[in-house]
């Protein structure tokens, strides 16, 4: 359906942007996503294998999603620990846009499941387990919540995450593509594009949530799982967001906010000021040096290069080097 998004005062807010949304008449609120050069940028500059790129352009996805909620100056951190070929993820989100990501993996290991024809995240992460954690800063404690990761995508585990943890029923939709573009007088160029969707259901009365399957959670052992029939407005919700295709969320031709519309404008959207994203950095010399001071004189000899002491920053590759002590 075509539509002037603006004729219902909205402007697109382009990539690199999380819009909220809420749609009163099914009981949901959530968030949309998408995100170009910020992604491309920080792929780019690790020159990861592919695969790899895609896994860890996911998880900046879902990061971005659920880091834009913090209604504080913290910081949200997503981490895998496993046994597969990637055996460490981690995204990290500083409010209110910042955002940097890293992956650690064994080469030899991923050219043989490469070769076997496994790349899915799943076959890439293994077993072991994912930690979402919320950092309020100094003299505040840290929430952190941990699922298991037994041979399924991101977006299950985000479902089970809100199901097991937060009692939320949520339903999440992750894509992640290459556009190939060219400009006249110049070689192809090929970009990272990502996108998702997350909803959820939060009705006034809680006792609604109840008809819905969820698990019991973090309830003493032998207490059973909800198991009455679910209710119409969140069915509706999910299976609007079943829709979606990747390239609906991977299309810089296809706004978030026409995505939005598409989906749910029979039920009347509200859409709100979008959030920013940028690929942004936390590291410095000063922080560095600070925490150099901390290593043992061993350690550092360790670090040397043509005798200096050598950081490079895990998350943006910025090379820092300092006097030998």
């Amino acid at each position: 359906m075509a539509v002037n998004l603006e004729e219902f005062g909205v402007t697109p807010a382009g990539p690199d942007a999380v819009r909220p949304f809420s749609v009163e008449e099914l009981d949901v609120r959530g968030r949309a996503v998408a995100l170009g050069p910020v992604i491309d940028r920080i792929l780019s500059r690790h020159d990861y294998p592919e695969a790899v790129s895609r896994l860890l352009a996911e998880a900046m996805v879902l990061t971005s999603l659920l880091g834009t909620s913090l209604k504080f100056s913290g910081r949200f951190i997503l981490q895998t620990q496993t046994n597969g070929p990637v055996y460490m993820l981690v995204v990290d989100f500083s409010s209110p846009d910042a955002l940097r990501a890293y992956a650690s993996f064994d080469r030899d290991k991923m050219d043989a499941l490469v070769k076997g024809g496994k790349s899915a995240p799943e076959d890439l992460l293994g077993t072991g387990h994912l930690a979402l954690t919320i950092d309020q800063g100094k003299h505040m404690q840290r929430y952190q919540g941990l699922v298991e990761l037994d041979g399924v995508s991101l977006e299950e585990v985000a479902r089970r995450y809100f199901a097991r943890s937060e009692q939320i029923p949520t339903e999440i939709r992750l894509a992640v593509s290459k556009l190939f573009t060219r400009s006249e007088g110049e070689e192809p160029r090929e970009s990272w594009q990502a996108g998702g969707i997350m909803v959820q259901f939060l009705p006034e009365a809680s006792d609604r949530i109840k008809a819905v399957d969820m698990d019991p959670g973090d309830a003493p052992e032998g207490t059973e799982a909800h198991t009455t029939d679910e209710d119409d407005a969140w069915l509706e919700a999910k299976a609007l967001v079943e829709t979606v295709k990747d390239v609906e969320l991977t299309d810089p031709e296809i706004s978030v906010e026409r995505l939005l519309f598409r989906l749910f404008h029979e039920r009347g959207v509200r859409i709100f000021d979008p959030q920013p994203i940028e690929d942004r950095c936390q590291c410095s010399r000063e922080k560095i040096s600070g925490i150099l001071k901390n290593f043992s004189e061993t350690d550092l000899e360790d670090m040397k290069e043509d005798g200096k002491v050598v950081v490079t920053c895990e998350f943006c590759s910025t090379r820092y080097e300092f006097e030998a002590p």
